[in-house]
């Protein structure tokens, strides 16, 4: 008998907020929200971004004035809106007007062809670069003379600044700093992304996961999490490559910190004391899903009780940004304007799936979902958000171009789709799906998946099929952008609204449309889908579909397997449960996102693991490791 993989937890945040509890995705239909949950989203997002602090006696602004929730989203919607989102580029990373640089300066280009100045004895390089006279001066102080001699022109780096030719990211709503959160000393950002994703999430579920160690053997426990540029920061490989050039020392932790596996080893290590197995998939831009197979996989064969499946990508930095600039990737100020036919760009709308656009939008984001096999789910009296059937993946076979769209994508798809008419039957994918498409804002991408999903449409009696690009709010933050189209896919499960594609006025024209529903408007469903496709086309021809279905759907599918009798039971557990959780939710709400960093605790005493010819135990685990394995291979021997 199969295990169901189950989401019983989700958190992180991008560009529309914190994920857990759905309030990234309600910031994506803010303008549709029922006007309690409209309040909740700006005043959880006010305290996000300290704007006010949340007291016994109400929210305090910084002046010191004390507001009421209502005073609150009075003064503050407008800010909190301008500065949420893809946005311009903000000073917190650096100043897109000014970004830092060098020009190189030969001796040749000076008039008299030598160059004098004076400076330290001791910052006097050794050895003498060539062309270079030094005399003494007073005060330990020398004059040096550097002039072109035969066959070399010395030169030298003036520091300069440019103009970024690209100045809208998907950021983090303005003033949240994760690193304030807990003690992130020298942490890359990516990094300190996932401790708080993973935190968020493991908080959401409302079961201490100690509770759920109790339950399981070490081994029964998996993280599947990474990012694909990795660490790319000063704190990471960007400051290990820059370090020499820069006149710096190269630090003990860059070479460490900047791998792109330390997300998933920074959550066993300092999140969840993990003991289980571990691992970083990257597959481009569809990073998220390969790791989530992964974590499907383990729990459908049994050999894993509960997984943690995500993404953590911090590429706001200028190195990144010239690269997918240089590739033409990228929509730049130029491009815009001139769609537009305007001077100054609208940063709000520079990603724009499926319009006429130029190019993607870069963004950072974490993604952390918490899976378990359905019968602990049910055992613990989880919350049920959802569950995963499959993940198709598939390359692009012989290919022209490494980053150009390819045709791997039809077969990821298509399987998914029948993978979930043979689970769910044809009207259900006909008339009770939606589709999360890979939607990146390129002009090759809105031609290329619009034709696949189209014909793919057309094959299995589809019309009229709703399509969301969540790319259109938070930008591209490539190994983690299916994790945001999945916790956007469980708030539609949720609240039954689709996020339509506001960034563009009206479709272009060379996209394939006759059995699609691209609405630039929020769709309301009549009925609660029960799957959604979450697309990923990734460079180098790394495509992924995943098929979620909803927590109905997987609730009605678990009574038809446990019986009323242990559903009953499930429900009354699951009280408390809900209880817990959303007692983290209103914490989070008011501002205190109790983000679990355990460094150096609860450290496993070695001497302590008890070992035997049959089983292993660890202390903190309920079960024990069995060392009794059955021989599979014993036909051949």
């Amino acid at each position: 008998m199969a295990r169901l993989p189950v989401i019983v937890g989700f958190g992180g945040g991008n560009a529309a907020g914190r994920s857990s509890f759905h309030q990234a995705y309600q910031r994506t239909i803010l303008e549709s929200l029922p006007m309690d949950k409209y309040q909740e989203t700006l005043l959880g997002l006010a305290t996000m971004m300290g704007r006010v602090t949340f007291t016994h006696n109400g929210y305090k602004s910084s002046s010191g004035d004390l507001l009421s929730a209502e005073e609150v989203v009075k003064h503050f919607s407008k800010d909190i809106i301008s500065n949420t989102l893809v946005r311009r580029i903000q000073k917190t990373f650096w100043d897109v007007d000014h970004t830092p640089s060098h020009q190189s300066v030969s001796i040749s280009k000076l008039q008299d062809k030598v160059m004098t100045f004076t400076l330290s004895r001791k910052k006097l390089p050794s050895p003498l670069p060539e062309g270079w006279q030094v005399s003494s001066l007073e005060d330990n102080r020398v004059s040096v003379t550097v002039s072109a001699v035969r066959d070399h022109e010395p030169s030298f780096k003036l520091s300069t600044s440019y103009i970024s030719p690209v100045q809208a990211a998907g950021q983090l709503p303005d003033g949240f700093d994760p690193a304030a959160q807990y003690p992130s000393r020298f942490h890359p950002r990516g990094l300190q992304l996932s401790i708080i994703g993973a935190s968020d999430a493991t908080n959401s579920m409302g079961i201490n996961w100690s509770d759920i160690m109790a339950c399981v053997a070490p081994d029964e426990v998996a993280v599947y999490s990474s990012s694909v540029m990795g660490q790319l920061d000063d704190y990471g490989f960007g400051g290990l490559l820059k370090a020499r050039l820069n006149s710096e020392r190269v630090s003990t932790k860059q070479v460490a910190l900047g791998m792109g596996s330390m997300s998933a080893d920074f959550i066993n290590a300092y999140v969840l004391g993990s003991m289980g197995a571990t691992g970083s998939i990257a597959g481009a831009c569809a990073t998220f899903l390969y790791n989530l197979r992964a974590g499907i996989e383990d729990i459908r064969s049994g050999c894993r009780r509960v997984v943690v499946v995500g993404s953590s990508e911090a590429p706001i930095i200028p190195e990144i940004i010239d690269g997918y600039s240089a590739m033409g990737a990228l929509a730049t100020d130029e491009k815009l304007c001139k769609l537009d036919g305007v001077t100054t760009p609208n940063y709000h709308r520079a990603s724009r799936p499926f319009g006429e656009n130029c190019g993607f939008t870069i963004a950072e984001s974490t993604q952390q979902v918490v899976l378990m096999d359905d019968a602990l789910a049910v055992e613990l009296g989880a919350n049920i958000y959802g569950a995963v059937t499959d993940v198709f993946i598939n390359a692009d076979g012989y290919k022209k171009s490494i980053s150009a769209p390819g045709p791997g994508n039809y077969l990821t798809f298509a399987r998914a789709v029948a993978s979930a008419r043979s689970l769910l039957g044809v009207q259900a994918v006909r008339y009770r799906s939606f589709v999360q498409a890979h939607g990146s804002s390129t002009p090759k991408n809105r031609v290329s998946e619009s034709e696949i999903l189209d014909r793919i449409a057309g094959v299995f009696g589809i019309n009229n099929w709703p399509v969301a690009a969540v790319k259109s709010y938070v930008g591209h933050s490539l190994a983690p952008a299916s994790g945001d189209q999945l916790i956007n896919s469980l708030g539609v499960f949720s609240h039954g609204v689709l996020p339509g594609i506001k960034t563009i006025d009206r479709v272009a024209e060379d996209v394939c449309q006759k059995r699609l529903n691209l609405s630039t408007r929020d769709v309301e469903f009549e009925q609660i889908p029960e799957v959604a496709f979450l697309n990923s086309k990734g460079f180098g021809g790394n495509n992924a579909t995943a098929c979620i279905l909803s927590p109905q759907k997987t609730q009605d599918m678990l009574a038809c397997r446990y019986g009323n009798k242990i559903m009953k039971r499930y429900s009354k557990k699951n009280q408390s449960v809900v209880e817990k959780a959303e007692n983290y939710n209103q914490s989070a709400l008011r501002g205190d996102m109790s983000v679990k960093y355990h460094f150096g605790q609860s450290m496993v005493d070695e001497k302590e693991i008890k070992l035997s010819k049959t089983e292993l135990r660890v202390p903190g685990f309920g079960s024990a490791i069995d060392l009794t394995h059955e021989n599979i291979y014993k036909d051949m021997l």
